[in-house]
């Protein structure tokens, strides 16, 4: 290793390094024994891999002169890499037969470059992802779907196969093991199970603490009520910070697919905040994060009482008849269908809107396009089917692997072979908040959306209505990312053309988040802006001037002369619609597997509007009576426990929690049971509980009850 990260051996103690050392991996054989028997189960290829690789297989033999030229040009590279690598190992300077990208920080500590092992796995690394980019790249006779499908599986493959991903072949892992005797490998494991218990079999690798944020204490901060709700939403007005305010009140309309509050992590970020700061009378649909009882929920009740309701308060609220409304992502999608419906009823009461990162054409759905095919979506609704709804997880896996090495294997680098422990982030925190959808909105968005692409054709008909973007004439902003990959600004740009109004397109820099979340004081990135669109994305970009910093003043200079005069500021609520809870309220901390969750409320006598959306109704149930699956999770204070059950290995903090629910708050409680009695206790939980292996359980507890 490098002078900078080796070891002084001369003043180790090796006899206590190897005891260490030997203790540690004895730890960690114990851990990976009982991983062993807890998760036999897990289902090995969710995405049909085999066979996908197979048809690429059968198709690319058909061309055996590109593959033995492939081939070739690999075993010439390989051995002049052998060559220079010789060449290092004596001393001798010698070019590298390949590089990183500049880009690529998996491979900045320097012993990648100085130490001549690590420079030989490393080149050899990126010779073979190069070698297997070539094998897959352009196979004539695949069809394009497949094409993508096998070269997303394949990146993501390389992605995992990274030499940094292995604790022997990374040198900052092999310094911490040396470092701790091995402990950051207990610690990294113990980290790895308890991710694994709380995933119910699936590594869920946390990004963050999410033990360091609390909504509305240090996220989602912006002084606001909760002014009305119904089964779908609770509707939050912010608390004015001028004496005046425009006329037009402004409705955001955020995606169903996850929360609001990205738009308010903290004060110094908050669009939110900053909306209200312009002089804006800003309300926000919060969603509720369904369970099983509104799987017969449909994308046609998300616009009647969900848009269209939200509508009816906030005229009601502030007595005006024009406002301004916001879509992001799938709420853009969703606007846009509701803007089309307002127009065959005559409904004029949205004068503007505005876009962000929102696909109404979805021919071009870019890296999110392998995931949509008849085969994936038909085992994707046999699952909600079973469930009633798609745990939000899902869809964050999805997105997560389009990004894997900044969104997956750096985690696993830093929690499991280095040991550490997640670092507090807002923005993590918010990734990790995910929502679950109804299973017949899901079905049908991703059906009617991705797959044919009925909304930008004029195929749909929602609520009873044609849904025609092409009516729908009212000032429209479009802002999209230059790096987006859920929503890629090219196709955004063709959604952005099916309007007749006058439409304002920004382009962005960074991505889905960053490209929006990027208040004015941190001068970061540029913009591009015009309010003429020609038809190729690539000409209209060359075309368009950069503008440094933030795109937030632009939006405001298009949107303040369509907001109307200056009023005196609004306190949130009204005599009819009263303030039921401060913001950021209570739907929006309904966590997925939390303590914390909210019965389904029944629509207030006082909030009934005069909406032409139908009246809500009841929920029909999507299980029978009786079923194991409950709304409200009940909460265990684990503090006070007489013992930490988690030192009985196997036993990860939510099994803890569970037999605390139980009763069971003490090494002695389990040393007192059988292994059978354990394992009769846990089954009574449900079948998932099988899973454990409580064999070694009333021994263990008997030990650590003596000690």
């Amino acid at each position: 290793m490098s002078e900078s990260t080796n070891l002084d051996f001369n003043n180790l103690d090796i006899e206590k390094l190897a005891q260490g050392l030997l203790e540690n991996f004895k730890n960690v054989e114990n851990i990976m024994t009982d991983f062993s028997k807890t998760y036999e189960q897990l289902e090995l290829d969710p995405f049909n891999l085999k066979e996908l690789y197979t048809e690429w297989f059968m198709t690319a033999i058909r061309n055996p002169q590109k593959l033995a030229q492939i081939n070739v040009e690999f075993l010439q590279n390989a051995m002049h890499l052998y060559q220079r690598s010789a060449m290092g190992f004596l001393g001798i300077n010698a070019e590298p037969v390949i590089q990183e990208a500049r880009s690529d920080r998996r491979f900045h500590h320097e012993d990648w470059a100085k130490e001549p092992i690590f420079n030989v796995i490393k080149q050899s690394y990126l010779l073979v992802s190069q070698w297997m980019r070539s094998l897959v790249a352009d196979v004539e006779g695949l069809d394009d779907h497949t094409a993508e499908k096998v070269k997303f599986f394949t990146e993501r493959y390389l992605d995992a196969m990274s030499p940094t991903n292995f604790a022997a072949t990374n040198p900052a892992v092999l310094q911490r093991i040396m470092e701790t005797k091995g402990g950051s490998l207990v610690h990294g494991l113990k980290n790895m199970l308890q991710d694994l218990e709380n995933g119910n079999g699936q590594l869920k690798i946390r990004m963050t603490d999410t033990e360091a944020f609390e909504l509305g204490k240090n996220v989602a901060v912006t002084p606001g009520k909760v002014v009305f709700q119904n089964r779908m939403f609770q509707l939050i007005q912010y608390t004015p910070t001028t004496e005046k305010v425009f006329k037009r009140p402004l409705l955001v309309v955020p995606p169903w697919i996850n929360k609001f509050y990205i738009m308010d992590l903290q004060p110094k970020n908050s669009m939110l905040r900053w909306f209200v700061e312009q002089g804006h009378t800003v309300f926000v649909i919060s969603w509720i994060n369904p369970d099983e009882r509104y799987s017969d929920i449909g994308f046609d009740t998300y616009l009647e009482e969900g848009v269209l309701v939200a509508t009816d308060v906030v005229q009601q609220i502030t007595g005006e008849n024009e406002f301004n409304a916001i879509g992001y992502c799938l709420g853009g999608t969703l606007l846009s269908t509701t803007l089309a419906y307002m127009k065959t009823k005559g409904d004029k009461r949205i004068r503007s809107a505005t876009y962000f990162t929102t696909m109404i054409d979805f021919s071009e759905p870019g890296e999110l396009g392998v995931f949509i095919d008849e085969e994936q979506i038909g085992s994707l609704e046999e699952r909600m089917n079973r469930e009633g709804f798609l745990e939000g997880s899902s869809m964050a896996g999805a997105f997560n692997m389009m990004r894997a090495n900044d969104l997956i294997w750096s985690f696993y680098i830093n929690n499991y072979l280095l040991g550490n422990d997640p670092r507090p982030f807002d923005l993590l925190y918010w990734n990790s908040d995910s929502t679950r959808m109804p299973a017949k909105m899901h079905s049908w968005y991703l059906r009617n959306m991705y797959l044919n692409n009925r909304l930008c054709k004029a195929e749909l008909t929602v609520a009873g209505a044609p849904i025609d973007l092409s009516t729908v004439d009212v000032p429209t902003c479009f802002v999209s990312a230059v790096e987006d990959h859920i929503a890629p600004w090219k196709s955004t740009y063709a959604g952005a053309q099916l309007f007749s109004g006058s439409v304002r397109f920004i382009l962005g820099g960074s991505g889905h988040i960053a490209g929006i979340i990027n208040p004015p004081e941190g001068g970061k990135y540029d913009y591009r802006v015009t309010d003429v669109l020609v038809p190729d994305p690539d000409e209209w970009a060359a075309g368009a001037e950069k503008h440094p910093g933030s795109w937030w003043p632009e939006w405001q200079r298009w949107i303040a002369p369509m907001s109307g005069d200056l009023v005196a500021a609004r306190q949130p609520g009204s005599s009819k619609f009263k303030v039921l809870e401060d913001a950021p309220g209570s739907y929006v901390k309904a966590r997925s597997g939390s303590t914390v969750a909210v019965a389904p409320p029944k629509l207030p006598a006082a909030a009934k509007t005069e909406s032409n959306a139908k009246a809500p109704k009841a929920v029909k149930p999507a299980v029978k009576s009786g079923s194991p699956k409950a709304w409200t999770i009940k909460a265990v204070d684990v503090s006070k426990a007489a013992d930490d059950l988690t030192a009985i290995t196997g036993i990860g903090p939510k099994l803890a929690a569970v037999l605390q629910q139980k009763g069971i708050t003490s090494y002695a409680a389990i040393a007192a049971m059988s292994a059978e009695e354990i394992k009769t206790l846990l089954l009574s939980e449900g079948p998932g509980y099988s899973r454990y292996d409580t064999s070694s359980w009333p021994e263990q507890a008997k030990l650590l009850n003596g000690k």
